[in-house]
């Protein structure tokens, strides 16, 4: 398994696939499938019947996961897709943007 540098609370840029273009929040990363989950990309319609929770049923939109490959870092900075490096400070490893070399 390999090291993500893609972290849940990131925002970040789609940079391939349909949705390429797209900003949103990463909610949640799986990191067995490398893939990630990022608000308001990757939408799909999901058929539900009625329940208790959903007395309608019908159609709902929810997200779906999209590949990490596919996605890349906004440096805060620059507010540009960067590139991600790992470093050591002290005796802790930080994340920073290479373009802009700042610790996110």
């Amino acid at each position: 398994m390999i090291k993500l540098k893609i972290k849940s609370g990131d925002i970040v840029r789609v940079i391939a696939g349909d949705h390429k273009g797209a900003e949103g929040k990463v909610l949640r990363v799986y990191r067995e499938k490398n893939k990630a989950i990022v608000e308001g990309v990757n939408l799909v319609s999901k058929h539900t019947k009625p329940s208790a929770k959903n007395p309608q049923g019908g159609i709902v939109k929810k997200e779906a996961s999209i590949q990490i490959s596919n996605i890349s870092l906004i440096d805060p900075k620059t507010k540009e897709t960067t590139r991600v490096g790992i470093r050591v400070e002290g005796d802790k490893k930080v994340r920073f943007s290479k373009k802009s070399n700042q610790v996110l």
